[in-house]
């Protein structure tokens, strides 16, 4: 049913909208009516080719061959070859400046979108939007709608000329015209429907792949092969019956269009032979005919095409219009030169996600500067979400969070930030080299060559780097796959030193690792808590015991806050974790 829904459905994006699209990509008009108008010349010249021709062949004798009237010919033929190929490459051009100024337009976009977008969109949609879609617009511009317009003025210029050369034999080809359109327009109509729906499939189609490959240990370690070969084989088959489709429609267009065609030429013949055999048509008038006969032909066979690339376009431009149109992060404040980043306040915070379920419910605590406070409480209650609203990664529904007494929403997003280290328990690593990785997110010559090294060192990350053949330089692969759990947690938090932030949040820093690389990261996690606000989410209670105020976060409720031991006596549910951890 979803299928059927996307193929009756017509983009709601406007003419009006493709173009304003354009305009914000930075189209070169300038170059673009450059080429447009070398089409136009191109075609101009292509339209006098016939009148030549018949020239040629009615006065084909030695006296009237002449050599001017070769050089002639053979100069239109080429000027006409020129300035279609420079036409070409001028739009070529154009096409190129489109997407490049669509790409980085969206991009851009994406870089600032919040990530609640991106909870709600499949990374394989987003990459379609920014390589397939800009890839349709640009090929209407520089292909189809060069050749609708070259192909309007051919078939103007040829009625016209037709008509001068012999009216009756002009309205004879009339004849077959409405027999073309009401070939064209319908299955027009039936093979748009189909584009449409082949577009959608193949972004669906893509971003479950990428999906599947992006998690392709999850596939093998779970056997789960069978069971995308299954999903796969879904898609290759919905992918087939469209392209089965558009194939069909081609089997009926194209020998029809050729039926259609071959039965003007047929008639233009017959009748033209009758002319020419009683005197009242030349040869070369009639050969004349049948060539501007063609140069109406052939464009008439791209309309459709034209018609079909054009209502990808505006379904192109309207999923592109819709990102353009999202609510970006808000990036707005100005209270950040006396801020200390030291006492961090939640005051009564509320937050839901989209589907309205409370996740966080009136949630109030205190951490200070040199203060380590924690976060225990069962898998799911709410105390990652914590995290993610200090980052601002989303907003919160009711409350206020303060840091320094200035509520974040008044802090610009990049400053607050800038002041933020997070080590997560999955360490977040890019492909390119282990420098990369440490050097992420820092401005070009931020950074001496002094600090990295500082950085590599407190992190407990030199043991390991220096073994390494290539160093600093060493390649770690999609996602880190080359480095041990140890190995990405400390180059984390190298990256981490390097910032020198100051709140720093641990969320299961030290959980999936063995102990040997325990001890290396939680060694190197004391220092850099060091004159920090730290915030800190462990199940094992070991390593929070000695924190200043533990925080238990039950279903998105504040139930209990004290230290180790005031909890162990006044929270029946800490002292539960404590029995099963401890065994007392």
């Amino acid at each position: 049913m979803a299928r059927e829904k996307r193929v009756r459905e017509r983009p709601s994006a406007t003419f009006s909208d493709f173009y304003q699209l354009l305009k914000r990509s930075g189209i070169k008009r300038g170059l673009f009516i450059l080429g447009i108008v070398l089409t136009l010349i191109g075609t101009f010249s292509s339209l006098v080719v016939p009148m030549l021709t018949q020239r040629f062949i009615d006065g084909f004798d030695a006296d009237s061959v002449t050599t001017q009237l070769i050089l002639l010919i053979v100069f239109v033929f080429l000027l006409s070859a020129v300035f279609t190929g420079i036409s070409n490459y001028v739009l070529a051009n154009v096409g190129q400046s489109i997407i490049k100024g669509l790409r980085e337009l969206i991009w851009d976009k994406f870089l600032r979108l919040p990530v609640s977008y991106f909870d709600m969109t499949k990374s394989g949609e987003s990459v379609s939007r920014i390589v397939n879609d800009t890839s349709v617009l640009k090929d209407l511009i520089t292909r189809h709608f060069p050749s609708v317009i070259s192909g309007i003025l051919t078939i103007v210029g040829s009625v016209i000329v037709l008509f001068i050369l012999d009216w009756k034999m002009s309205l004879l080809m009339f004849i077959a015209v409405p027999l073309a359109i009401a070939v064209i327009i319908p299955l027009g109509r039936q093979m748009t429907k189909v584009s449409r729906s082949l577009q959608n499939e193949t972004a669906d189609f893509s971003g479950n792949l990428q999906e599947t490959l992006s998690e392709v240990r999850l596939m093998k370690s779970f056997n789960g092969e069978d069971e995308e070969r299954l999903k796969a084989r879904r898609g290759i088959q919905n992918l087939y019956h469209f392209g089965m489709q558009e194939a069909k429609i081609n089997a009926y267009l194209s020998p029809l269009m050729s039926t259609v065609m071959m039965l003007m030429i047929l008639l233009i013949i017959g009748y033209g032979g009758i002319r020419v055999a009683d005197g009242t048509l030349t040869i070369g008038k009639l050969v004349a005919f049948l060539l501007y006969l063609f140069q109406i032909i052939m464009p008439l066979t791209t309309f459709g095409l034209f018609f079909n690339e054009y209502n990808k376009a505006l379904g192109a431009t309207e999923r592109i219009a819709d990102i353009l149109k999202h609510e970006e992060e808000p990036n707005t404040g100005t209270h950040h030169e006396s801020l200390e980043f030291g006492a961090l306040h939640f005051d009564q915070v509320s937050f839901s996600y989209t589907d309205g379920t409370p996740v966080l419910t009136n949630i109030t605590f205190d951490a200070d500067r040199n203060q380590t406070v924690a976060f225990v409480g069962p898998s799911g209650s709410g105390k990652s979400t914590i995290f993610s609203l200090i980052e601002r990664y989303y907003e919160v529904d009711s409350g206020a969070i303060e840091i320094d007494g200035v509520n974040i929403k008044d802090i610009p997003m990049n400053v607050l930030r800038d002041n933020i280290g997070f080590v997560a328990q999955e360490s977040a690593i890019t492909s390119g080299t282990i420098r990369d990785n440490i050097l992420y997110g820092s401005r070009l010559g931020e950074y001496k060559e002094a600090d990295i090294e500082q950085a590599i060192e407190r992190s407990y990350a030199k043991e390991f780097i220096d073994e390494l053949e290539d160093g600093l330089e060493t390649e770690v692969g999609e996602r880190g796959i080359k480095l041990s759990g140890g190995q990405k947690q400390r180059i984390s938090i190298a990256r981490a030193f390097l910032r020198n932030p100051k709140i720093l949040m641990l969320d299961e820093a030290t959980a999936s690792l063995d102990a040997r690389s325990e001890k290396y990261v939680q060694d190197a996690l004391t220092e850099l808590m060091q004159g920090r606000t730290v915030l800190v989410i462990a199940h094992r209670l070991s390593t929070i015991i000695n924190s200043d105020n533990i925080y238990f976060i039950d279903n998105g409720h504040l139930t209990g806050s004290g230290t180790h031991q005031q909890l162990i006596a006044s929270h029946d549910m800490y002292r539960v974790f404590t029995e099963q951890q401890f065994g007392h």
